[in-house]
C-alpha cells in the first residue's frame, strides 16, 4: 500500500503510541482518522499532524460502545470518502493478581469489574472497530489493512490475567482475520511489543526503570517510533498477512 492520501484510522490515537503512529504516517501523506476518549488529546495530536502537512481529524468516540463505534466509522467514511487501514491501538491496564493470600487466607483477588473494563476496552473494542473498518472498506471498494496492537505479555505475565487474556486474544483475532478477509482484498496482522518508552512508562521510578532496562538483552527500552515504524511496515508490504511481529528487544517474558 502506497500511504500517500491513504486514509488510516487510529484508535487510542490521542497520545503514546498512537500519537507516534499518527506522527509516522502523516510523515508518508497518509490522512488520518485519529480515535479517542480524551478530546484535548485528539486535538493536539490532530495539530501536530497538519504541522506535517497531513490531513488530520479527531473522533470523540468510545471503543466499548457498539453503537459509538459504528457512528464513528460511518463518520469518518463519510468525511474521508474511504477508510484503507485500521490501527487497533487502544488499550488499558488494571493489574492484579488472580489471587493475593497470605499465611492460608486469601487476602485479595482480581475483581470482575477489573476483568471486564480490561476486556471490553482491549478484545471487545477492537473486536468492534475491525468489525466496523472491515464493513466500510467492503462497502466502499477500498483494499486495506487492519493491524492490532498487542504486547508481549499475550503469553502469559503475572499480575495480569485481565491483560494477557486481551492481548492473546488481539493476536488470535487477526490471524482469524486475514483467512476471512483475504477474498476482499482487506489484510491484517498484529504487532507485540515489549517495553516501550512512552509517556508512562517513562514516570516510573528510576530504580523501576533500570531494572526493566537491565531485563533486556539489548539493555534498553524501545522508543515509540520503532513500534510506529512498524505499523508503517505493516501498512506497506503488501504480501503481510496474519503474522504477529514482535518489537521487544530480545526480551521473552
Amino acid at each position: 500500500m502506497e500511504l500517500k492520501d491513504k486514509v488510516i484510522v487510529i484508535t487510542g490515537g490521542g497520545r503514546g503510541l498512537g500519537r507516534a503512529m499518527a506522527l509516522e504516517l502523516a510523515g508518508k501523506g497518509a490522512r488520518l482518522a485519529l480515535v479517542d476518549m480524551h478530546e484535548a488529546d485528539l486535538e493536539i495530536t490532530a495539530g501536530l499532524c497538519m504541522e506535517k502537512g497531513a490531513e488530520a481529524r479527531g473522533y470523540g468516540c468510545n471503543v466499548t460502545s457498539e453503537s459509538a463505534v459504528e457512528t464513528t466509522f460511518q463518520d469518518i467514511a463519510r468525511d474521508f470518502g474511504a477508510i484503507n487501514g485500521l490501527v487497533n491501538n487502544a488499550g488499558i491496564t488494571r493489574d492484579a493478581l488472580l489471587i493475593k493470600a497470605r499465611e492460608g487466607a486469601v487476602v485479595s483477588k482480581m475483581s470482575l469489574d477489573s476483568w471486564n473494563q480490561v476486556i471490553n476496552v482491549n478484545l471487545t473494542g477492537t473486536f468492534l472497530c475491525a468489525r466496523e473498518a472491515a464493513c466500510r472498506m467492503i462497502e466502499l471498494g477500498s483494499e486495506g489493512c487492519i493491524i492490532n496492537i498487542s504486547s508481549i505479555s499475550r503469553s502469559g505475565n503475572m499480575g495480569q490475567t485481565n491483560y494477557t487474556a486481551s492481548k492473546a486474544g488481539v493476536e488470535a483475532m487477526a490471524v482469524t482475520w486475514a483467512k476471512e478477509l483475504a477474498r476482499y482484498g482487506i489484510r491484517t496482522a498484529s504487532i507485540a511489543p515489549g517495553f516501550i518508552a512512552t509517556d508512562m512508562v517513562m514516570s516510573m521510578k528510576p530504580e523501576a526503570l533500570e531494572k526493566m532496562a537491565a531485563s533486556i538483552p539489548l539493555r534498553r527500552l524501545g522508543k515509540p517510533d520503532e513500534i510506529a515504524r512498524t505499523v508503517s511496515f505493516i501498512l506497506e508490504n503488501d504480501y503481510i498477512s496474519g503474522r504477529c511481529f514482535e518489537i521487544d528487544g530480545a526480551l521473552r517474558i
